[in-house]
């Protein structure tokens, strides 16, 4: 639990820290004449010096004992000396079972411990009957060796559930590193371009009356390219970052936009812009939702949100139950993941996150469904990320493809597998995300193939007329009285 805790407050430090290089990255830095440029920035090495740091002490968590699912042999041995100290030690027969016939008395005890650790009723018996043959007191022998063995058991879980947490927070360390070096190589691999570029950029601009004063380029070859223009308009001008943007794109022979935090204009003040290469398929997306029946509150919530990393990303949770208490259940989960990944965070990170701190509030007894899809809009390629959701549909032109999941819902169990799976989308695909209220009013056995015949069935090309046609024709099945809370969230992909 404290490790948790602490892990969380570091965690929130670094995610404060790197806001703050953002900060410095877009305002602060670009506002100095000159930038003194390195091979190998000193800074980014002290940087860099610390995410090693964290990464070691992740490999010192993940060097510590692995979780047990059966007692060892020194807990064997351990439940055995405390049967023999209460219970044979005043046998008038203890030196015959314990002295002569040690060795197999030794065997038949860790037998009967063994059948009831197996739970296995049919093994326990046979072993009792044959414990008969050679304990007097075999009766009592079997209830104190159960006794002492169910606590033993105890200590077991609680040991498995505090390496559960140091798994944890090593990932948590992992993802701080990774985190610590992209900031590191955006604040640092940074640099101005040649002299040619930046005095045809500048004539562009200056044509439509705006003073280019620096600009520096980020561009790795495994990222896509960034621009930073310090610049103004003259002559009392207003121009649009877009038209701004189309210039940039000439001279860097690749597509360029506006960031999604940039000034919409550029006015008479000198100020920095972040432009970023432009992705190739843009995203709209559409919900429709109806609560369960005599409620007032529906369980389900959800989350749509473009990063800047050129991710689109949805999320989805399913409450336990439905009112308001699974809905600020989902919430959470949602505004969890939200937080999570628009930091940096993996998916399957940010979900195993949520679980954990799912887990330690589960004197609550409430869980929640993870269902999160990641379309990167420069590939087109999705990834799925699910626990305990329903499965996601992919309509395209004439057919729709199924992605299921088997896994539990997040906040059941501290060590959590989550299912997931990768597609490439194209033009014109859409992505269906369903709650589990929305299949379970269709016809059971028989919910996946009814639901791939309605998707085909509605020729809608809007997200939200299509979300809202398959609901409409969910709700069809129940005679509109919805048994539980049902959410349609729809996302439509086309090329630029």
């Amino acid at each position: 639990m404290q490790e948790w805790i602490i892990a969380m407050l570091v965690i929130s430090a670094l995610l404060i820290i790197r806001d703050m290089a953002k900060t410095i990255l877009s305002d602060q830095v670009w506002k100095e004449e000159t930038l003194p440029l390195y091979d190998i920035h000193p800074q980014k090495e002290k940087v860099e010096k610390y995410a090693e740091s964290f990464q070691k002490l992740a490999d010192t968590f993940y060097g510590m004992p692995y979780r047990k699912d059966y007692l060892s042999s020194r807990q064997i041995d351990a439940v055995l000396r405390e049967v023999n100290d209460h219970l044979c030690s005043k046998c008038y027969q203890r030196q015959i079972c314990w002295g002569e016939h040690s060795e197999s008395m030794y065997q038949g005890a860790c037998g009967l411990i063994r059948a009831i650790e197996d739970s296995d009723e049919e093994k326990i018996r046979k072993t009792r009957g044959d414990w008969m043959g050679v304990c007097a007191r075999a009766g009592q022998f079997y209830e104190e060796a159960e006794r002492y063995f169910q606590r033993e058991k105890q200590n077991l879980i609680w040991n498995n559930r505090m390496i559960e947490n140091r798994m944890a927070v090593a990932q948590q360390m992992t993802e701080i590193s990774r985190i610590m070096r992209m900031v590191a190589d955006d604040l640092y691999d940074i640099s101005q371009p040649p002299a040619e570029f930046q005095e045809n950029l500048r004539k562009k601009l200056r044509k439509r009356q705006v003073i280019l004063k620096n600009v520096w380029i980020l561009d790795k070859p495994q990222g896509k390219k960034q621009a930073f223009l310090t610049m103004r308009a003259r002559s009392g001008q207003c121009i649009s970052m877009v038209e701004i943007g189309k210039y940039l794109s000439e001279s860097c022979d690749c597509p360029m936009t506006p960031s999604h935090d940039s000034r919409c204009i550029v006015n008479g003040e000198y100020h920095t812009a972040h432009f970023v290469e432009d992705a190739s398929f843009q995203v709209m997306h559409g919900v429709a939702r109806v609560v369960k029946d005599q409620e007032k509150v529906s369980g389900d919530n959800y989350s749509c949100q473009e990063e800047e990393d050129g991710q689109f990303i949805m999320c989805l949770s399913d409450g336990m139950g439905s009112g308001m208490e699974a809905c600020r259940e989902s919430e959470a989960v949602v505004e969890l993941l939200e937080q999570f990944l628009e930091s940096g965070f993996s998916q399957e990170t940010a979900a195993r996150m949520v679980n954990a701190a799912l887990v330690l509030r589960q004197q609550e007894e409430m869980f929640s469904t993870v269902d999160i899809c990641a379309l990167d809009l420069y590939s087109g390629i999705c990834n799925f990320l699910k626990a305990g959701a329903a499965t996601t549909f992919i309509k395209r032109e004439n057919w729709v493809e199924a992605i299921t999941a088997q896994s539990l819902a997040a906040g059941l169990v501290h060590q959590m597998d989550f299912e997931t799976a990768s597609r490439k989308l194209y033009d014109g695909d859409f992505l269906i995300m369903v709650t589990d209220g929305v299949l379970d009013a269709l016809p059971m056995d028989k919910e996946e193939e009814t639901m791939k015949e309605i998707i085909m069935e509605v020729h809608d090309q809007t997200p939200k007329e299509l979300s809202r046609g398959i609901l409409e024709r969910v709700l069809s099945y129940a005679d509109f009285k919805p048994q539980d809370d049902m959410t349609v969230l729809v996302a439509g992909v086309w090329s630029k």
